[in-house]
């Protein structure tokens, strides 16, 4: 059923520390999912968010207002904007929810587990690589071997909070409180 993009949800609008963190979830999404960029606007159409988004250039522009990004966009995102990618990144969370479960198990055996954090890892780096300010400090943290294996842990464990039912209020408080 699609979301009405209008309705007020409310009306904190993110902190830059909640943007920020947005986009890395979203980008973390898209290392997990090979086609995630594709699946994120897919998602915005099925979710009827169109009007927000209605097409891949709009939803870029929005995700560029981290203040990581090696192109920022100074502008700010309207609570229904940002309340609409929170929406598509739980919807991204519940189809992804398998692939986050086997990442945070301690059901199998370690060498696999180190497998798949080493992929995952991989591709993180690669897309943040691409795409980040490698000048900024929070990249730098990023792309540390120690301290950015910690932020990826603590983003996959985001991301399995925004799954299920009540995953965008879980997701939302996160964001606005979100640490540096």
């Amino acid at each position: 059923m699609p979301q009405d993009p209008t309705a007020p949800e409310s009306s904190a609008p993110l902190p830059r520390r909640g943007l920020e963190r947005l986009d890395l979830l979203l980008l973390s999404a898209e290392a997990l999912d090979l086609n995630g960029g594709e699946a994120m606007v897919w998602m915005s159409e099925q979710m009827g968010f169109t009007s927000l988004f209605p097409n891949r250039v709009e939803l870029w522009k929005r995700r560029c207002t981290n203040p990581l990004r090696r192109t920022t966009r100074r502008e700010a995102l309207a609570p229904a904007e940002t309340d609409a990618l929170i929406r598509i990144l739980c919807a991204l969370a519940d189809r992804l929810y398998p692939l986050l479960r086997g990442l945070l198990t301690s059901a199998e055996p370690p060498e696999v587990l180190s497998q798949r954090w080493a992929l995952f890892r991989g591709r993180l780096t690669d897309l943040i690589r691409a795409r980040m300010n490698p000048r900024r400090g929070g990249v730098q943290q990023l792309l540390d071997p120690e301290s950015g294996a910690r932020q990826a842990r603590l983003l996959i464990q985001a991301l399995a909070l925004g799954a299920g039912v009540g995953g965008f209020e879980r997701l939302r408080a996160s964001l606005l409180d979100a640490q540096p």
